[in-house]
């Protein structure tokens, strides 16, 4: 997959996301079911995972390449990096379930603020994706907290399907 698709990939989970909250009664914002994260807090998860990929992004190539290395095999397709996630989230569910313990609860209050940052934030890694070179896509290594080191053209890849995973829970609980 080049770059212009997985942007346009990222643009497509985003819109079926963003197509689907509008779409829900408020209340869902701040009240999810049992034991589950309410709406505001999926997105919150997505604004904060978006967020820290930017500014990784942000850093210079040579820091990237200092920092974690480079890739010492070739990225893996779409499908690959779906399915070794769900593998590893459905392997390590204590471990995922407890690097999001604190995440905050966000207010109806704050609905439309953090529904902008998600939507500039994605807006911006599409930017990001676009602007580095096929070659560096490929090089390129960041690590992923569950999957470890990644190609930046994986951990982009993963991203949207981070966001369907996201959106289908949604869809699934509420």
């Amino acid at each position: 997959m080049d770059k212009i698709e997985i942007a346009d990939l990222l643009e497509e989970k985003h819109k079926d996301l963003f197509l689907w909250i509008n779409n829900q009664p408020i209340e869902i914002w701040e009240k999810g079911p049992k034991d589950k994260w309410t709406a505001g807090q999926h997105i919150q998860h997505l604004v904060d995972s978006l967020q820290l990929l930017n500014n990784a992004l942000s850093y210079p190539r040579f820091f990237l390449k200092y920092k974690f290395g480079l890739a010492n095999r070739p990225s893996r397709d779409y499908k690959t990096v779906a399915k070794r996630y769900d593998d590893k989230l459905e392997e390590n569910q204590d471990r995922a379930t407890k690097f999001n313990q604190n995440l905050k609860k966000p207010t109806l209050k704050g609905r439309e603020h953090l529904l902008t940052r998600l939507q500039i934030q994605q807006k911006k890694l599409q930017y990001k994706t676009k602007k580095i070179s096929e070659k560096n896509l490929d090089t390129l290594v960041i690590p992923h907290p569950l999957m470890g080191k990644m190609t930046v053209r994986e951990i982009i890849m993963w991203t949207a399907h981070h966001t369907e995973h996201h959106t289908e829970t949604l869809k699934l609980l509420y």
